[in-house]
């Protein structure tokens, strides 16, 4: 198999050895060639540095493959099945491409040559090219940027995605995609702060950017870069300046943060710009321009103050993860106040798990938890592939929160089982259907400490997969996610949604036994304070936080406190009822000594209802504000608003306008 980028961690896509039967015959090329192709469509490198900017190796065989770099370089890509090995005396070090945004027109002939040569639809570019604007007239001046994958020394995309569909590859230092392997989850989509990685709703698939390495093994560069009119886009060995340029930057106005991935990608931009560059799709950033003349992002308040409602706009593709998230938490959570409870000898709770009751209340906890997961399966673009999304347990944190809440569910039910030999009603159930005695082989076993001890375990696993649901969303690219607030959203809903749903069946359980429900009801008081508590104290140094940030996360806040403003403090009133209501009930139930416990018991209900529609619009946004720090687009291309303005007048039931009439 290829040997991975060892200081990327990749992660091999498949083994080329076994393509050797199919193989075509060596001496058919990997590309066909045009005739006497120009000079500038040829990789012309003659030499090359050490070490890149980032102090990583640019010869990757140093990394892969110390002990037979013979043997590596004579490695063969199998490019079509083709065991040819290209002649490029660099084929083994760092490749990247090189933007002069001072010779960039913007005629979109690269984005034009890429998708004819992979066959892409309208509503896919793996290169796209946008642009920012400023000035006046009549010294107005737009700054165009042609963006593909950067296949950088640290792809987030690679680490990220659960089917192991990502490879960096020793050749050319090639980040590649295997759309086949991929199962439609979006993840890499997210991570990515360049958009690199196309998610095609309509084939439920994600493809990329490849970097052309066929042409590359011709000794060619790839086919956007051999189309560019302007000579705007050169490509080589990284670090390497082109001839006639003058600047080997990391970055131009408009190009997210390079220390997130450390792109492979260098920029010249000369000519004087504006102080103030702005955006043309509906991305509340523009760009101004520092001391030191570097231009950093700052939210545009220009997009419109009113506060709306924008309910309709809270449902959103996403639904399936809100529902995830929440049912996930409050699975756990009921699961967790219950037990918790119990281990600290609190009588209520320590007779409910050894009653009949605790089987059907483990298997609740599983069954909300197996409907969790399946909306989770429902958001992927080829839904059957979903056992795929455990082959990069090593790395990536969605799968490993996908396999923590499977195990979760899995010892929760042998709880179940364990708890149910010893139910009574079940087994009088089983002696009058079958000869089975369940009580006799219950006697033969510690079934008390197995259920303890699966409980116990289930709880650990439960909390693993949840802090792994936490680190899926602590995404550089996405600011509004990156911010511990997410944390405490996460665990706060677990506590206020799990004492709901654990109140649901211990509180009735308690009041037809004619047992006392006091004790039990205190707990689930200080749980739902809890929760909210810990919710509460996360927006509110969430808000501070966006408030005093000019990148993508403070524009999210911004859209939230204008295009959802009404939504926005309508959550915040609910949380904040919540929040006083629970404190004086809490201090009610500590302080008197009437019995009171109906009351208290549907005044309870009512603030955890409260706090479940605080919780379901709280989550809606979390999906629908998140502004990714992706490159800019036009005032059509990669235009959010566009795009919804398209499907509700018609326009995306046209292929050619580039807009998916489907959505994933």
């Amino acid at each position: 198999m290829y040997k991975a980028y060892k200081n990327t961690d990749a992660v091999q896509a498949f083994d080329p050895k076994k393509q050797q039967s199919s193989a075509k015959s060596p001496s058919e090329p990997l590309w066909q060639k045009r005739e006497n192709e120009p000079h500038y469509a040829k990789l012309q490198d003659k030499d090359s540095q050490i070490k890149n900017r980032y102090g990583k190796p640019i010869d990757l065989l140093d990394i892969t493959d110390r002990e037979s770099p013979n043997l590596s370089k004579n490695r063969s890509l199998f490019i079509n099945n083709n065991p040819k090995v290209g002649a490029n005396p660099h084929r083994n070090k760092q490749h990247g491409f090189f933007f002069n945004a001072d010779n960039c027109i913007g005629c979109h002939a690269c984005e034009a040559a890429c998708s004819e040569k992979n066959n892409n639809p309208a509503h896919i570019a793996f290169r796209s090219v946008g642009y920012v604007e400023g000035g006046s007239y009549p010294d107005y001046q737009r700054l165009n940027i042609s963006m593909a994958c950067n296949h950088c020394d640290d792809p987030v995309c690679l680490k990220g995605c659960p089917t192991r569909a990502y490879t960096k590859h020793a050749e050319y230092g090639a980040v590649l995609q295997d759309p086949e392997t991929c199962f439609g989850c979006g993840y890499c989509t997210w991570v990515c702060p360049y958009n690199a990685p196309q998610l095609d709703p309509i084939k439920g698939q994600v493809s990329k950017c490849n970097m052309c390495v066929d042409r590359l093994e011709e000794g060619l560069k790839p086919a956007c870069v051999s189309a560019c009119v302007g000579n705007a886009l050169d490509f080589g060995v990284i670090e390497n300046i082109p001839e006639n340029r003058q600047q080997c930057k990391t970055s131009i106005p408009g190009f997210p943060d390079p220390s997130i991935t450390h792109p492979n990608i260098r920029f010249q931009q000369t000519k004087d710009m504006p102080l103030e560059m702005n955006r043309t799709d509906s991305v509340a950033i523009k760009y101004v321009k520092d001391q030191q003349g570097d231009f950093k992002p700052v939210v545009d308040q220009t997009q419109g103050k009113t506060k709306q409602w924008s309910f309709n706009k809270l449902n959103s593709k996403e639904n399936p993860l809100v529902a995830f998230t929440l049912l996930a938490q409050a699975a756990y959570g009921m699961f967790f106040i219950v037990l918790v409870a119990a281990l600290f000898n609190i009588s209520t709770f320590v007779h409910f798990i050894h009653a009949d009751i605790f089987m059907p209340f483990s298997l609740l906890s599983v069954g909300i938890m197996s409907f969790a997961l399946l909306m989770s399966v429902t958001h992927l673009g080829k839904p059957m592939r979903f056992y795929r999304g455990f082959n990069n347990l090593r790395y990536s944190p969605m799968s490993r929160e996908g396999f923590g809440l499977a195990l979760f569910s899995t010892f929760v039910g042998l709880a179940a089982l364990f708890s149910a030999m010893k139910n009574q009603w079940l087994n009088q159930v089983i002696a009058k259907l079958t000869t089975l005695n369940m009580h006799a082989i219950a006697n033969t076993l510690p079934v008390e400490q197995l259920q303890l001890f699966s409980a116990i375990l289930a709880l650990v696993a439960g909390f693993a997969g949840l802090y792994y649901m936490n680190q899926c969303y602590q995404i550089k690219a996405r600011p509004f996610w990156h911010h511990w607030q997410t944390t405490t959203a996460f665990a706060g809903n677990s506590l206020s949604l799990g004492a709901l749903l654990s109140a649901l069946i211990v509180l009735p359980y308690l009041h037809f036994t004619e047992q006392n429900s006091q004790q039990a009801l205190l707990v689930f008081t200080l749980a739902l304070l809890s929760g909210v508590l810990l919710e509460g104290i996360g927006l509110i140094a969430h808000s501070r936080a966006m408030n005093n940030s000019n990148n993508e996360g403070g524009a999210a806040h911004y859209i939230q406190r204008t295009v959802f403003g009404k939504s926005y403090w309508l959550r915040n009133y609910l949380l904040l009822f919540t929040i006083l209501s629970t404190s004086v009930l809490l201090i009610v139930q500590l302080t008197t000594t009437e019995n009171h416990s109906t009351t208290i018991t549907l005044f309870w209900f009512v603030l955890a209802f409260v706090n479940l529609i605080s919780a379901i619009i709280s989550r809606a946004l979390f999906y629908v504000l998140v502004i990714p720090t992706t490159m800019p687009g036009a005032f059509f291309w990669k235009n959010k608003s566009f795009e919804q303005h398209a499907r509700e007048i018609g326009l995306a039931d046209n292929p050619a306008t580039g807009v998916a009439p489907t959505t994933h």
